[in-house]
């Protein structure tokens, strides 16, 4: 991947689409995440870091970002604005010590992880307090207009998870109160969608964005 891609996926969350799309996911991860300001967070999979940014900006956390792909951290690493940190690494063998952050996100990535249940591990492993994933929903319109057949575009090969599947995920792990959220009812962002998002509750799993929170047990 190239630094233009990493430039190509970034411009996409500048469209009126994909800054609501980055404002609705990004309120529901903070609501369930709870951050506190001068907290350590570590970003799984952060790739270009526009999350990575949003969270140090708007939170006042000491962000790091984590991804395996050095070309879209070195444009990471171009933008970042509040001195949030980045390193090349794999989510299911995370080079950090245990309980080394005070929470942990993974936005998207996981479902492009084959071992999901190791990558899930290693995140419990490196967290203190809480753990928030956001996932790709299968019960959702757009997994029927982008994740069938293996998926379209940026989805492709993508893994879509039910909220079943998520909590049977998380089952055995030395985590409690698992949470299970969604949000981007109507993915086109018009202002029909708009509307609803407002009105349907975040408990209505027919979103196309799954956020699963946890608190770790240790």
């Amino acid at each position: 991947m190239s630094i233009e891609a990493a430039a190509r996926y970034e411009a996409w969350y500048r469209t009126p689409r994909g800054a609501w799309v980055s404002d609705t996911e990004f309120r529901l991860l903070v609501s369930l995440l709870r951050p506190r300001p001068g907290e350590s967070l570590l970003d799984v999979g952060c790739g270009t870091g526009h999350f990575t940014r949003r969270f140090a900006r708007e939170t006042g956390v000491h962000v790091t970002g984590i991804d395996p792909e050095p070309t879209w951290l070195a444009y990471a690493r171009a933008q970042a604005q509040t001195g949030e940190s980045f390193v090349v690494g794999r989510a299911e063998r995370l080079p950090f010590a245990d309980r080394s952050f005070d929470r942990t996100t993974c936005i998207t990535a996981l479902c492009f992880i084959a071992d999901q249940r190791n990558a899930l591990q290693e995140m419990i492993r490196v967290t203190r307090h809480r753990l928030v994933l956001g996932l790709l929903n299968r019960d959702s319109l757009l997994y029927l207009r982008k994740g069938r057949g293996g998926g379209a575009g940026g989805y492709r090969g993508a893994h879509w998870h039910t909220a079943r599947e998520v909590r049977s995920l998380f089952e055995g792990l030395p985590v409690k109160e698992v949470e299970v959220r969604s949000a981007i009812h109507l993915p086109d962002g018009g202002w029909l969608a708009r509307r609803v998002e407002t009105l349907v509750p975040r408990q209505w799993l027919t979103g196309g964005f799954l956020a699963v929170a946890a608190d770790i047990k240790h």
